[in-house]
């Protein structure tokens, strides 16, 4: 794949109207969910750029991340004649971006796409590095391709749009590129005062967390090597969201703190990672993203889930761990007892 197209604005209107002249597209499409239609659409939907384009609406949340949503999307854009010299736009979280560039890359074997991710977490994450996907049989991002869009358009006026709660989740992934950075980036997020923030400040680390996830990307687009370190915290932070959706789903952010909890607790074990360090980790987490409930009874299932991850060779389960901050130990793994050491010490410790 191509580096992808980048853009950090404060001037959405004028970035995305260059974009889409850039497409030479026939019909434009917007694809926003129940939330970001009442919220976000009202922020871009008087821009010249975009005048006359038709929406399409999915059900918000990630249990609606799902077959059904895709061939909705499908759907609409073959009733409402779009052809494969259409344009997508993408107005929303990391399952909008997901999903919708999803559905863009397969209809009529590809149409042209722009994500503009409006929480923190797609900002930082899911709008970037070209997976798309949706969940599939339980499990998370199950079905998916590698395709970059067109250009993605980051602009931290939406997260005046956002609650505690989706900051957080944004958050998590921000700390996971600190850890995988360097010792000043990750001080950096762990002293920011992420309770009361200030958006512009934090938009400064946005683009820093961007950066990290593009130089990753770019050295390994398919996830072949070195990108896996961006799964840090996910092998047991997607077991823990595939569990809560069985129950009551939680935010994707919330489950890869607790993972990176269990993560850097095997980092210690098996790497090498300091213990002080993994303590001040652990001591934040829980503090601002709580805990899931679990118990012993849940172990077995959760190791399942794990078996499930696509890092996975055969029956192996495959860790991203750290012997430090920015040291990065790729395709490990660990023992049933292991794993079930780190959920006790996610369920007990600090």
């Amino acid at each position: 794949m191509e580096k992808q197209k980048v853009i950090i604005s404060e001037q959405l209107e004028q970035v995305l109207a260059t974009e889409i002249a850039e497409c030479k597209a026939d019909r434009i499409f917007i694809l926003t969910d129940e939330t970001t239609h009442r919220l976000c659409l009202p922020v871009v939907q008087d821009y010249e750029c975009i005048k006359g384009a038709q929406e399409i609406t999915i059900p918000a949340g990630d249990t609606n991340k799902t077959l059904e949503s895709v061939t909705h999307v499908w759907s609409e854009l073959q009733r409402m004649g779009a052809t494969r010299h259409s344009l997508l736009i993408n107005l929303g979280g990391g399952m909008v971006t997901d999903l919708g560039a999803f559905a863009a890359s397969t209809f009529k074997r590809g149409i042209s796409i722009i994500n503009i991710p409006t929480t923190l977490l797609s900002m930082v994450d899911a709008s970037v590095g070209g997976k798309t996907g949706f969940n599939f049989g339980g499990l998370k991002n199950e079905i998916g391709v590698f395709n970059n869009a067109n250009c993605v358009i980051l602009d931290t006026a939406f997260l005046k749009t956002m609650d505690e709660e989706n900051i957080l989740s944004g958050y998590a992934e921000m700390l996971k590129h600190g850890l995988i950075s360097t010792e000043e980036h990750w001080a950096e997020l762990m002293n920011f005062d992420i309770d009361k923030p200030d958006l512009r400040e934090l938009g400064l680390l946005v683009a820093k967390s961007v950066k990290v996830k593009e130089r990753i990307v770019m050295e390994d687009p398919t996830e072949k090597g070195i990108r896996k370190a961006l799964n840090l915290g996910h092998t047991v932070g997607h077991a823990f969201e595939s569990l809560a959706l069985q129950r009551q789903p939680v935010l994707h952010g919330y489950a890869v703190a607790w993972g990176l909890v269990c993560e850097l607790y095997l980092s210690v074990a098996k790497t090498g990672f300091p213990v002080e360090k993994m303590r001040q980790m652990t001591r934040f987490i829980f503090e601002h993203y709580g805990r899931m409930p679990i118990t012993c009874d849940d172990y077995p299932t959760l190791l399942e889930l794990m078996t499930h991850d696509k890092k996975n060779t055969g029956r192996d389960i495959n860790f991203t761990l750290l012997g430090g901050i920015g040291d990065i130990r790729i395709n490990q793994t660990a023992t049933k007892e292991e794993i079930e050491e780190a959920l006790d010490f996610y369920r007990e410790g600090c």
